[in-house]
């Protein structure tokens, strides 16, 4: 079991813009071709902030101008907000606030062996980083720069430095990027 970050980022290390779109991702490539399929494959949990849930609420289950469709995920998904967010119907959806840690020995419990994805955004990535609970960072490099947005990672992260463990290119549109968390060393 790991607990692993698996997102998308422009060359110059945003995960949407300024606004939260992600409308500069989708002509890059076809998800079916990137990791992603065996990737989600093997997690059992997920986490999210409410930016990225809003975003998933707005654009994959009521988008504009299309019919309803149902959540994409069937794990069970947490979601970090300081607001009240509406539910899904039919969705294992489970608010949450505060330290990461509680919750994520909750998603432990509830992926059954499986992994645990956190699905972004970047501050939320870091804050399970800071509590040393993130093992691997997978992250899709676009080749496209943003200029301003919401940021990959935002933690400087030098002693110890990330491991590369892979590189893969996706088509023309990507870089894909393994890398695992290193711990650090005890005081």
């Amino acid at each position: 079991m790991k607990t692993q970050y698996f997102t998308a980022s422009s060359l110059d290390g945003y995960i949407a813009t300024e606004d939260d779109s992600l409308e500069w991702l989708f002509p890059l490539g076809e998800v079916s071709e990137t990791s992603y399929p065996s990737f989600i494959a093997e997690v059992g949990a997920l986490a999210m902030g409410s930016a990225t849930y809003e975003w998933m609420l707005r654009h994959v289950v009521q988008p504009e101008g299309k019919e309803p469709q149902p959540w994409p995920y069937s794990q069970p998904t947490w979601v970090f907000t300081s607001r009240s967010l509406p539910a899904v119907p039919g969705a294992d959806i489970r608010f949450a606030r505060g330290d990461v840690r509680p919750v994520h020995a909750e998603m432990v419990s509830a992926a059954a062996g499986k992994n645990v994805w956190i699905v972004g955004g970047g501050e939320l990535a870091g804050q399970f980083h800071d509590a040393h609970l993130l093992d691997e960072l997978f992250v899709q490099v676009g080749s496209v720069t943003l200029g301003r947005g919401k940021p990959l990672l935002p933690r400087r992260i030098t002693s110890p430095p990330l491991r590369l463990r892979s590189v893969r290119q996706v088509g023309e549109g990507f870089a894909e990027l393994h890398y695992e968390l290193p711990r650090p060393p005890s005081p």
